[in-house]
C-alpha cells in the first residue's frame, strides 16, 4: 500500500479500534498491522503524540507474561476527534468516488 496512504489513515484507525476496547501498544500494533502493513516504529511515535493532544487515558495493567503493560483508552478530546475524522474519511471517499466515476461530457467508457 502507498506510504502516503497508510500515514493518511493510521490516527483514524488507532482513534476506532480504541473506541471499541481499551489496548496496550504492542496489541494495537497487532491489530493494525494485520490489516496494513505497519511496525512498531510507526504506531508508537503516533500514540505518543496523539497521548499528548490528550486522547488518550494511559494506565498500567498486570500482565501474565512480563511486566505491566500500558494499556490506552479514548478520552472526550479523543471520541471528538475520531468523529471528526470519521466525518472527514466519509466526505472524502465521497469526493474520490464521484471523481473516479466522472465521465466527461459526451464520451462514454
Amino acid at each position: 500500500m502507498n506510504t502516503q496512504f497508510k500515514k493518511g489513515v493510521l490516527e483514524l484507525c488507532v482513534l476506532s479500534l480504541l473506541e471499541k476496547k481499551d489496548c496496550y501498544g504492542y496489541e494495537i500494533v497487532e491489530l493494525v498491522s494485520s490489516t496494513i502493513e505497519v511496525s512498531e516504529g510507526t504506531i508508537y511515535p503516533l500514540l505518543s503524540r496523539l497521548n499528548q493532544l490528550g486522547y488518550f487515558k494511559t494506565y498500567l495493567k498486570e500482565s501474565a507474561e512480563g511486566a505491566p503493560r500500558k494499556y490506552y483508552g479514548l478520552t472526550d478530546a479523543g471520541r471528538t476527534a475520531l468523529q471528526e475524522l470519521l466525518a472527514q474519511w466519509r466526505q472524502f471517499n465521497a469526493d474520490i468516488d464521484q471523481l473516479l466515476q466522472y465521465q466527461f461530457k459526451g464520451e462514454t467508457s
